[in-house]
Parts: C-alpha cells; sequence; structure tokens
C-alpha cells in the first residue's frame, strides 16, 4: 500500500474515533439531568429535573435545595389518587416564608403524568414558590391547555424511590386548622441534596392506612 494511502486511511480513522468521542460526550452531557435526593421519615426517593424544559423552575427549586429550606418541611397535604404536596410547612403547620414567586412554566410541553412533580401555586398563575407536588397518577386535568386552563408547571419526575411516595400517599389524614387532607403524623422531609445518578436510597419501612380520595387542584396553602 502507497504512503499517501495509509496516511488517508489513518486520518479518515482518527477522524471517526473524534466523531465517536464527541458524540459520547454529547449524549452524557444530555443525559447529566440534576439528580436530587429526598430522605423523608417513611424512606428516601430521588428525582430527575428537567432544565431544558423549566429551567426558571429547576433553577428556583435547586436555590431552596440548595439553602437547605425544605429540610424539616413536610408533605402537608396528601390526597389518596391524587397528589401528595410538601415543601411550604414545618410540623407544626407553620408556613416558611419563601423568595419571590416565579413565572409559570406549565407552557413547556411536559405533562403532569404519574410519578412527575409540579408547581404548587394559587388561582394566581405566576405565584409558584417552594411549595411542589408529585402526581399520583395521570391527571390531565392540571396540564396547559390554553388561557383558561393554565396548569402547573411540570419540573421533574420521582426516578427510584416511587413506592415511599405511594406509601406516604396511604397514610391517614385529617382537618389542622384551616388546612384539611393533614397526615395525622408528620411526613417529615429530613434533607434534600444534589446527587450523582449511583447514589443509594435509604427506605425505612412503616405501615400505613388508606382514605378516600379526593380532587382538588394543587395550590399554595
Amino acid at each position: 500500500m502507497k504512503l499517501g494511502t495509509v496516511l488517508a486511511v489513518f486520518a479518515l480513522c482518527a477522524v471517526v474515533a473524534f466523531s465517536s468521542t464527541l458524540t459520547l460526550a454529547q449524549t452524557k452531557e444530555k443525559a447529566a439531568n440534576p439528580m436530587v435526593l429526598v430522605k423523608t421519615s417513611m424512606g428516601s426517593f430521588k428525582i430527575e429535573l428537567y432544565p431544558e424544559k423549566a429551567p426558571v423552575t429547576v433553577k428556583n427549586f435547586l436555590d431552596y435545595v440548595d439553602k437547605k429550606f425544605y429540610d424539616g418541611t413536610t408533605f402537608h397535604r396528601v390526597i389518596p389518587g391524587f397528589v401528595i404536596q410538601g415543601g411550604g410547612f414545618d410540623k407544626d403547620m407553620m408556613k416558611k416564608a419563601t423568595l419571590p414567586p416565579i413565572k409559570n412554566e406549565a407552557t413547556n410541553g411536559l405533562k403532569n403524568l404519574k410519578a412527575t412533580l409540579s408547581m404548587a401555586r394559587t388561582s394566581d398563575i405566576n405565584s409558584a414558590t417552594s411549595q411542589f407536588f408529585v402526581n399520583l397518577k395521570d391527571n390531565a386535568a392540571l396540564d396547559h391547555v390554553g388561557d383558561a386552563q393554565y396548569g402547573y408547571a411540570v419540573f421533574g419526575k420521582v426516578v427510584q424511590g416511587f413506592e415511599v411516595i405511594e406509601k406516604i400517599a396511604a397514610v391517614k389524614t385529617t382537618t389542622k386548622g384551616a388546612y384539611s387532607d393533614v397526615p395525622e403524623k408528620p411526613v417529615i422531609i429530613n434533607s434534600m441534596m444534589k446527587v450523582g445518578p449511583e447514589q443509594a436510597l435509604e427506605k425505612a419501612p412503616e405501615k400505613a392506612t388508606e382514605k378516600a380520595p379526593e380532587k382538588e387542584a394543587p395550590k399554595s396553602k
């Protein structure tokens, strides 16, 4: 084989190898969504966040995580067959001071499917702060349709430990003051932290009692 041919083949192989390496790096970069490990009094679960689809919401959520804001808060609203909601109250149902409200990103195309996380809000479309909820089933009524049904912004999904979510959803609830659907025994978020996909979960088994579902759109209390 002539020297020129050998050099041409070598150059071609180098280009292919470089392209493969670049493609692999791009795939890894694209797959590297932020992950957050949530440790609760009933076990742990892991969520994956979607910054490309919900950049404002994800940044807001991670700001609270970094500030340890969620540590010691509770899942204060539990409705079996619908959602569990948390991130705003402590175990005594005292509301925590929050950062300013954020833009509603419900128009990002993500749906309120089972296991997804969305931001809770009031009737004001752009009123979400720290409170979030986990969908226990596909909740199409919470999706963005138009101005008449603006929807709730999906920004992540429980990718490990959904059985813990279901266990929380089955706890016995009561009314405490002005708040309904409150767990009789507080379900506490012990900590939230950013982790890698290899981080193991910790689960604490606990029996729970089911309650009949209700269907009212999640809202900030």
